[in-house]
């Protein structure tokens, strides 16, 4: 019996090496670039939480010095901050604080190319949508009035679509075109939320336009009743 056991068992062992023999390399090969993808996988989420802590080291100090009011030395962090770490939600956060810096200081060519770096660059529509909008607020400004509308026609994010018709508003009306800014306006008035609080702006701004959104209902509510 003993030794009917022992032919079995080199049955399996030869069969054994003639599997090996056969996809022994191709087995050895397949655990090697799993171990190699396990490997890299692991390096890449280092390297990923090694740039986010030394990003956000960055922007901790720039926003020290939008703290400080200081807008050179905000500047140049944000530029150093664009420069190693341009993909980092960091940059994009950086780049708006510096630009409010800056054209709070009256530097509203550095603010224009904060804002514009980060509408050209931010990995999220939502960081390219606010920075259009202010960008558009800072062309507006500068009476540079087609630029900013061209602007915020790429400000795309969905839930700033009131924002940006309210901005577009702004922009129109400081070309004087009532009755559009007044179309525009009403779009971002029915855009909104009725208990947000910016909404009141905006029905001042159609009222001052003669197209108070009370006295709009009161008389399509009138108009309903006649018939």
């Amino acid at each position: 019996m003993a030794k009917q056991l022992d032919l079995q068992e080199q049955e399996q062992l030869d069969e054994l090496k003639a599997f090996w023999k056969q996809y022994g390399n191709l087995i050895t090969g397949v655990l090697t670039l799993a171990l190699l993808a396990f490997a890299a996988w692991n390096g890449w989420n280092w390297y990923q939480r090694d740039q986010a802590k030394k990003a956000g080291a960055m922007f901790e100090a720039l926003e020290q010095a939008a703290a400080a009011g200081d807008a050179a030395r905000g500047a140049q962090v944000l530029k150093d901050l664009q420069e190693r770490y341009p993909r980092t939600t960091y940059a994009q956060q950086g780049g708006l604080i510096a630009a409010k810096l800056l054209a709070e200081k009256g530097q509203a060519d550095q603010a224009r190319v904060a804002l514009t770096w980060v509408a050209d660059n931010a990995p999220e529509d939502e960081y390219k949508t606010i920075a259009r909008l202010r960008l558009a607020g800072v062309l507006m400004e500068a009476k540079q009035y087609d630029e900013g509308l061209k602007q915020l026609a790429g400000a795309t994010a969905p839930d700033f679509a009131a924002l940006v018709a309210d901005r577009r508003g702004d922009v129109l009306l400081a070309q004087g075109k009532k009755d559009e800014a007044k179309a525009a306006y009403e779009a971002a008035y029915k855009g909104m939320d009725e208990k947000l609080d910016y909404r009141r702006l905006v029905d001042a701004k159609l009222t001052a336009l003669g197209a108070a959104p009370a006295a709009a209902a009161a008389s399509a509510a009138a108009s309903g009743a006649s018939r």
